[in-house]
């Protein structure tokens, strides 16, 4: 019997999975499925987005981490992220007093910066664990001509990438293996790694709702774990559309380089909040590209890196003049070191 590796499942087994899964509520406009960030439920006047996703590969900030990347989820489906539930685990025989303050006042500071209301959860002391895990359930909510489903994706549809890969990954290489980072390229290059929290930041809430006021956007996705090639690989799923994209296009941050080459890993495949992958029609790409010139919004870089070409659901990469078919198993590189 196989035993499956830590990451996501790859993607045909869960696909078959969720198949599974009978939907019998009409109020369900978005289940389960393959390309999506989250849930969509109707509620009349209006569309509840629900979003659940835990962190795992972090100690350290996990407060932060857990409300930032499920709000970012509620945006990349045109909604407002407001209401916030986590689960708190904690390791027996390591978790303190301090600890537990340091988490909440994070998760308080994470929800207050984007306008949304911890409204619950639940926490407890937990046999087995090594870490903290935190598993949050992010509502938001979006106007029916909001809404933003990745089956909406034309072809002819080209695929930009706002900021660089792997945002979230080095900031937490930097913490995770600390000492090596420190002693291998300073003190200085490991402060301005973990900076990468909030500078580009995990947060594409701003962003995406610009986007979506300015644009006619038919998809939206928040590559996460198993990073930008996973991330571009479920759209096109969710499209049933071949995408193609150019990946020596694709931004890597000088620090996130430096620490993929030292550990010997992608920064294609390391988790990627932080980055938006937006497709649109041809005819508004010089409008999205506008947006994000004009300087006096701070908004982060934007570039072009692929297209929809026709059905089949397929991701083909071309990286140094060679195309090839790719179907990433969603396994994170971070798993190879932490």
């Amino acid at each position: 019997m196989e035993v499956l590796g830590t990451g996501k499942l790859k993607t045909d087994f869960l696909e078959a999975l969720l198949g599974k899964i009978q939907i019998t509520d009409d109020r369900v406009v978005v289940g389960p499925g393959i390309g999506d960030d989250a849930a969509v439920l109707d509620f009349g006047n209006h569309y509840l987005i629900v979003k659940s996703d835990p962190i795992t590969f972090v100690a350290d900030r996990i407060g932060w981490y857990v409300v930032n990347v499920n709000a970012n989820d509620i945006a990349a489906m045109g909604g407002t992220p407001r209401w916030f539930l986590v689960t708190i685990l904690l390791p027996e025989r390591r978790t303190t007093i301090p600890m537990i303050e340091e988490i909440m006042g994070d998760l308080r500071r994470s929800c207050e910066e984007l306008g949304i209301t911890l409204i619950g959860g639940h926490t407890e002391v937990t046999h087995g664990l090594e870490n903290p895990i935190l598993s949050g359930t992010m509502m938001g909510d979006a106007a029916q001509d909001q809404l933003i489903t990745n089956d909406r994706i034309s072809e002819g549809d080209v695929l930009y990438m706002t900021k660089g890969v792997a945002i979230e990954a080095t900031s937490i290489i930097a913490r995770e293996k600390r000492d090596e980072v420190i002693g291998s390229f300073g003190e200085e290059f490991y402060r301005r790694c973990l900076e990468f929290l909030e500078n580009p930041g995990l947060s594409v809430v701003k962003e995406a709702r610009r986007i979506c006021d300015s644009v006619k956007v038919n998809g939206m996705h928040d590559p996460t774990e198993g990073g930008i090639l996973s991330g571009a690989y479920e759209m096109a799923r969710g499209s049933n559309l071949d995408l193609e994209i150019i990946l020596d296009l694709v931004p890597v941050y000088e620090e996130t380089n430096t620490l993929c080459r030292h550990f010997r890993l992608s920064p294609y495949g390391c988790i990627a909040s932080g980055s938006l992958l937006i497709a649109v029609p041809p005819a508004e790409c010089s409008k999205l590209e506008r947006i994000f010139s004009k300087s006096s919004l701070d908004f982060p870089r934007l570039t072009r890196i692929g297209e929809f070409t026709g059905p089949g659901g397929q991701l083909f990469v071309t990286q140094d003049g060679k195309r090839q078919a790719l179907r990433p198993t969603g396994k994170d590189e971070l798993t190879r070191i932490l």
